[in-house]
C-alpha cells in the first residue's frame, strides 16, 4: 500500500496536483487572513473613533459642569441597553462605579490606550465567562480614573467564524484533492505500468507487440499513437535491411562467383594475350556493375532514412520534366522510340521536394521504358513510344511515364518494387532489379504515391505527388 502510494508521488501529474494545490491553499489562507485582518481593522478603527468622541463629550460635560454631574452622566448611560464600558477608580485602581465589576489586573494602571484588549466580567456573569474590550483611560485632576471601553465580542467572533470556515473549506480542499489524486493518480500509474509492461516485451523481441491505445483521445493515447508509429517504422527498416540482406546474399553470389571464376581463368591464360585482355574487361564490368548495385542500395537507403541528402524545398515539375525531356529525346531518337511530353494547359507546378532525387525517379521510369517498353511482337510494326504526362487532380500532380510496349501483368505490380525483383521477360537485359525500388523509396520520402495501370498497350507508371501547401490554399 504504502508502496503504491511512493509510486504515485514519482508521477508527474500527481506533483504537479501537489504542487498547484499548496500553492492555491497558501494564497487562499494568505488572501483570507488579509481579509480578515482589514476588516477586524477596520472594525477596531471604527470602536476607537466612537471612544474618541464620547471620551471628548465626557471632557465637555466636566469642564462645563463638574464632576458631579459626569458621575451622574456616566451613571446614566452604563445602566442604557447595550452600552458601552464605564468604570471609574479611585488612585489606588478600586472601582468606584460603573457597569464592570471586576477588570483584568493593571488595565487601570495606564493613562491612554490599552495596549491589547483585556478581559472583564459583567454583572451577572459566571466565572467561565469570558469578554474583552479595548478602552480609553483617562485621569480627572481629583485623580480619579474613568474607563471608557467597547466590547470586541464581534469582531472576534466574526474572526472565530472565518477561521472555522477557512478551516473547513481547507479541509474540504485538501480531501477532495487527496481523492483526486487517488482516482486519477491510479488511473495515469495504470496506464504507465501497461506502457512500461508492453516496453518490456517489446525490448523482450516480440515485434508485433505495441502500446496500448484506451481511445479516451488524452495525452497518453497520442504518445503511444506517435510510439506505434515509430515502432511500425522500425520494424519496417528492420525487415527491409534483413530482406536486403538475403537479397544480396543470393542475388550477388552468382555475378561474384562468376567474376571470381572468370579471374582464375585469366590467369590460366599463359600466351593468348588478347583473350586475357578481353576476359579482364568483362571482370572490370562485371565489377562496375556490383558497385552500382551497391551504389543503388546506399541510395535507397539513405532515401528511406530521410538522411540530409533529400532535403526538400519548393520546386517546379514544368520545368524539371521539360530538362528530362531534352535530356532524353536524343537517346530515345537514337534507339528509335518516339519520345513526347504532354503538360497540358500547365505552366508552373510547384511542390516540395529535391529536384535531384525527382530527377533520379524519373531517369530510372524512362531508362526502363527505353529497354522494356517494347513490344515481343513485331509483327504489327508499332512505332515504340514514351510518353511523359502531368496533370493536375484534386490536391495532387500526377506524373506519368507511359509506354506501348508488353507492359506487366497487374499481380506483379507490387512485387516489381521489391529489392532485386526481376520479371523473367527482364532477366535477359542488363540491370540489377533495383531500380524501380529506388521510385518507390523516392515517392514515400515526398509523401506520394506509386501507381501502376495498363496503358492498353503497354504500362503507365504514376507519381502522385502532393502539391505545396501554398499551392493547397490558393
Amino acid at each position: 500500500m504504502f508502496g503504491r502510494i511512493r509510486s504515485l508521488f514519482r508521477v508527474t501529474a500527481v506533483r504537479l496536483s501537489i504542487i498547484y494545490t499548496l500553492i492555491f491553499g497558501l494564497v487562499a489562507v494568505g488572501l483570507v487572513a488579509y481579509m480578515t485582518g482589514a476588516t477586524v481593522n477596520v472594525l477596531r478603527q471604527q470602536y476607537e473613533e466612537s471612544i474618541d468622541e464620547e471620551v471628548q463629550g465626557l471632557a465637555q460635560i466636566y469642564r462645563n459642569r463638574g464632576l458631579r454631574r459626569l458621575i451622574a452622566t456616566l451613571e446614566r448611560r452604563a445602566r442604557a441597553p447595550g452600552a458601552n464600558l464605564y468604570v471609574v477608580t479611585n488612585p489606588s485602581g478600586e472601582i468606584l462605579g460603573g457597569n464592570v465589576p471586576r477588570l483584568e489586573s493593571r488595565v487601570m494602571s495606564r493613562i491612554g490606550w490599552t495596549r491589547r484588549p483585556f478581559k472583564y466580567q459583567r454583572y451577572g456573569d459566571g466565572p467561565e465567562d469570558d469578554h474583552r474590550a479595548i478602552a480609553r483611560i483617562i485621569e480627572v485632576p481629583n485623580g480619579l480614573r474613568i474607563l471608557v471601553g467597547r466590547d470586541i465580542g464581534e469582531t472576534e467572533g466574526f474572526r472565530r467564524v472565518v477561521g472555522r470556515s477557512l478551516a473547513l473549506a481547507l479541509g474540504t480542499m485538501v480531501g477532495l484533492g487527496l481523492l483526486t489524486w487517488f482516482i486519477f493518480g491510479r488511473r495515469a500509474l495504470r496506464r504507465i505500468d501497461e506502457v512500461s509492461q508492453s516496453s518490456v516485451r517489446i525490448m523482450g523481441g516480440d515485434r508485433s507487440e505495441r502500446l496500448p491505445i484506451s481511445g479516451s483521445g488524452d495525452e497518453f493515447d497520442r504518445l503511444s499513437e506517435n510510439l506505434n508509429s515509430m515502432l511500425d517504422r522500425i520494424n519496417s527498416l528492420d525487415e527491409g535491411l534483413k530482406q536486403m540482406s538475403d537479397n544480396i546474399a543470393h542475388d550477388l553470389k552468382t555475378p561474384i562467383t562468376r567474376l571470381r571464376n572468370k579471374a582464375d581463368e585469366a590467369l590460366a591464360m599463359d600466351g593468348d594475350k588478347a583473350a586475357r585482355e578481353e576476359l579482364i574487361t568483362d571482370i572490370i564490368g562485371d565489377c562496375d556493375q556490383i558497385v552500382r548495385t551497391f551504389d543503388a542500395l546506399l541510395m535507397i537507403s539513405r532515401v528511406e532514412s530521410g538522411s540530409k541528402v533529400a532535403t526538400m524545398q519548393e520546386m517546379d515539375l514544368v520545368l524539371l520534366l521539360q530538362d528530362v525531356h531534352e535530356l532524353y529525346e536524343a537517346v530515345a531518337e537514337d534507339a528509335g522510340v518516339s519520345f513526347r511530353l504532354d503538360l497540358g494547359s500547365l505552366t508552373e507546378a510547384n511542390i516540395d521536394g529535391n529536384r535531384e532525387l525527382l530527377s533520379q525517379a524519373l531517369s530510372n521510369l524512362i531508362d526502363n521504358a527505353l529497354k522494356y517498353g517494347r513490344t515481343s511482337d513485331d509483327a504489327d510494326g508499332a512505332l515504340p513510344c514514351i510518353e511523359i504526362a502531368l496533370e493536375v487532380v484534386g490536391e495532387e500532380f500526377v506524373l506519368s511515364v507511359i509506354d506501348n510496349g508488353d507492359g506487366i501483368h497487374p499481380e506483379d505490380y507490387e512485387r516489381v518494387t521489391e529489392r532485386f525483383v526481376r520479371l523473367d521477360k527482364s532477366r535477359s537485359k542488363s540491370g540489377n532489379g533495383l531500380g524501380l525500388s529506388l521510385v518507390a523509396a523516392i515517392v514515400e520520402l515526398h509523401g506520394g504515391k506509386l501507381r501502376f495501370s495498363d496503358a492498353n498497350p503497354g504500362l503507365k507508371i504514376s507519381l502522385l505527388l502532393p502539391k505545396t501547401s501554398k499551392g493547397r490554399n490558393a
